[in-house]
């Protein structure tokens, strides 16, 4: 137990039916913030380390009248691609306590118990409140606005233009804040096209939004035709592209509840593309069916088989494609809106992997905590929707793996250009590891203005954590090239499944380090010893004792240090 614990809540024998061990007897502890196992007769032992946050269902195995060996107990299902089962004695009602305990904390939310992390109160660090203190200016992105095109408004100071949006935005500098109103009642959810990035060259935008409400009747709404008019003459753009992630269907079937998309006779100076990303259901049921084949066990014999039959690296191509595709407008020198239904899952994915192949900032390890915090956590993705936090509703209809999608579409970027990323892939997998564990305020609720009111000053930020132990997220190859666009390849035979990620539960399958990054690792171990070696030495070198001798030596000898100095090993 760590200082991350609130305290001790219950410790009792029990079996753990380990998928790759056999059952195994052991210890649990179960806290406020994790259950912890360890096995007392396994060599060497075996340790379970959850927090509670991980846990996505609790149910009791075996009932009373259960007479097989270890078929009484719990079975957890987490959110991070494993299931746990515990087998109890029927005695003494051992499974109703821990049943109990285990219900409560897992899912406070439903207990009314406070959600957020109270365990870790303090005040917020100084490198967590320089990431924070920028989220105002960063919703306009590093762009030195604002300017003669783009302006700064606080008419959502107070969330009521969009509750779901940040306070300050980036709009167009001859939009008034009333038009931003008139625009607001005709975009779902107030969600108004806003500037997310700008190309500071040829000044081509990339514009975040939600669908417009037109409706079975083919509403149309003067403001809006206007205001995508003046984001189109920002940079002098022929015709506005405007992206939207869904499958055109889709779109046709939202007009029948109010939504729908830019038709061309509202919008003549402007062009639809459909990308065809499908809705939050069908990536919910396709990371199932992936979990199905890896956990517990990898199904061999017909493994490339049931990996397409998940679709899972099908949807992952179609989002980075999508993003490929506003890349490369924005680098040809037109302007791009984005949006899909809400404007708050698939938009979010296809704005911050464009801006990751467009600019080199994003791709440095502060740059991507500022990425985060702008496309996703500022412009509300609903974190708490999407993950469950705290909910004991396992089958609620919002929960979908977006964000842990979007992730993995960074990792295959990495995976195409080992050089041009700042960050590892421990970087990727420690961030899916505290989306669900609750510790830190950073992905909790929805929006930023439930954010403000219940974790914002109260709870410890991941990029503390991050930030402090910079060193073990760096990636070893990184080359910066600020000005390069990256063009990842969104092709099958060019995509992988993230055995690090998904399979990492199984102690069968080690993903082994790179022979190339082992033996930088150990060249940069020995760049280290021979520094400290050549330390020690023009220390000995400045003592007086070795002053006297070097002045009793003749002139043209040379000293150790002088030899070493001579001496650059490229490293």
């Amino acid at each position: 137990m760590s200082a991350c614990d609130f305290f001790s809540e219950h410790d009792k024998d029990i079996i753990y039916m380990c998928p790759f061990n056999g059952a195994l007897k052991g210890k649990v502890f179960i806290t406020n913030y994790r259950l912890y196992f360890k096995s007392a007769d396994a060599d060497p032992a075996v340790t379970l380390n959850v927090p509670l946050g991980v846990i996505g269902r609790v149910e009791k195995m075996g009932g009373a009248s259960s007479r097989g060996e270890n078929s009484y107990g719990l079975d957890i299902t987490c959110k991070d691609m494993r299931n746990l089962r515990f087998a109890l004695k029927q005695e003494g009602h051992s499974r109703r306590d821990i049943f109990d305990i285990l219900f409560r904390y897992a899912f406070p939310v439903s207990h009314g118990l406070v959600s957020t992390p109270t365990s870790f109160l303090k005040p917020p660090t100084e490198s967590q409140l320089q990431i924070l203190s920028l989220i105002g200016c960063l919703s306009t992105g590093p762009q030195g606005l604002p300017n003669e095109k783009w302006r700064i408004t606080f008419v959502n100071e107070t969330y009521e233009l969009c509750d779901t949006y940040p306070t300050i935005l980036a709009v167009p500098f001859r939009s008034s804040d009333e038009d931003l109103r008139k625009v607001s009642a005709f975009r779902s959810r107030g969600r108004i096209p806003v500037l997310s990035w700008i190309h500071r060259e040829n000044q081509a935008v990339i514009c975040r939004c939600s669908q417009p409400l037109v409706g079975m009747s083919g509403k149309r709404n003067k403001d809006d035709e206007r205001y995508l008019d003046l984001i189109r003459e920002a940079n002098g753009t022929a015709k506005l592209t405007i992206y939207d992630a869904r499958p055109s269907v889709n779109a046709v079937a939202n007009k029948a509840t109010g939504g729908g998309y830019e038709g061309d006779d509202a919008y003549q100076n402007a062009e639809l593309v459909f990308l065809d990303i499908h809705n939050i259901h069908v990536m919910r049921e396709s990371l199932k069916k992936l979990k199905d084949i890896v956990y517990p066990n990898v199904e061999e014999s017909h493994w490339l088989s049931s990996l397409e039959s998940t679709h899972w690296l099908e949807h992952i191509k179609l989002v980075i494609s999508g993003a490929i595709q506003v890349a490369d407008k924005i680098s040809g020198g037109n302007s791009v809106v984005v949006h899909c239904s809400d404007g708050w899952d698939r938009t979010a994915q296809l704005t911050s992997l464009a801006m990751l192949m467009l600019d080199g900032h994003y791709r440095t390890l502060r740059g991507f905590q500022v990425l985060l915090e702008k496309e996703w956590i500022s412009f509300g993705h609903k974190f708490a929707s999407r993950i469950g936090h705290g909910d004991k509703n396992h089958a609620d209809q919002d929960r979908s793996p977006i964000f842990v999608q979007f992730i993995d579409c960074v990792w295959q970027m990495t995976k195409q250009f080992p050089t041009a990323f700042e960050f590892n892939e421990r970087l990727l997998v420690t961030i899916l590891d505290h989306l669900f564990s609750c510790r830190f305020g950073t992905f909790l609720y929805n929006c930023e203005s439930a954010r403000d009111t219940n974790v914002r000053s109260k709870t410890v930020s991941l990029w503390s954590l991050v930030n402090s132990e910079a060193s073990s997220y760096q990636n070893p190859f990184y080359t910066p090239e600020c000005s390069r666009v990256l063009y990842p390849v969104a092709s099958m035979r060019h995509l992988e499944l993230w055995v690090t990620y998904y399979i990492r539960w199984n102690p069968r399958i080690r993903q082994q380090q790179s022979p190339v990054e082992q033996r930088y690792m150990e060249l940069l171990a020995l760049r280290d010893e021979y520094l400290k070696k050549l330390e020690e030495l023009q220390l000995t070198d400045s003592s007086p004792n070795s002053s006297h001798l070097s002045n009793s030596s003749t002139p043209n000898a040379a000293s150790p240090t002088q030899h070493i100095t001579h001496l650059h090993t490229p490293f």
